[in-house]
């Protein structure tokens, strides 16, 4: 997965700030155009990021914003949970899907 979160970081992700560990990531890439990309990229981190998505917005009780998917893609070797979604996507394990969409923590709260 470290590929692809890397991947993600520098083509997808947005651009590196004048800080090294700073990533200034704009709103600027509509979040279907961002999944589309991804497919190309691995359709495995597709999927996983619908089923983040998803369960974002089931728990969080709004859809994600385009640039808190690119952050989580981007934060150091991508946000666990979303990782965990992505290999539970590839190897089609509904049960640690679940799991982990539970564990989804909403801003602010």
């Amino acid at each position: 997965m470290r590929a692809i979160s890397m991947f993600t970081m520098l083509c997808l992700a947005g651009t590196v700030g004048a800080q090294p560990q700073r990533l200034d990531i704009q709103d600027d890439v509509p979040i279907d155009t961002y999944l589309a990309l991804l497919s190309q990229v691995a359709p495995p981190a597709r999927d996983g990021a619908e089923a983040f998505m998803a369960a974002f917005r089931n728990r969080c009780g709004r859809p994600l914003r385009t640039t808190e998917l690119r952050r989580a893609f981007a934060q150091g070797d991508g946000d666990p949970v979303l990782m965990g979604m992505i290999r539970a996507s590839h190897e089609r394990d509904t049960a640690a899907l679940q799991r982990l969409g539970a564990s989804i923590a909403c801003p602010g709260k």
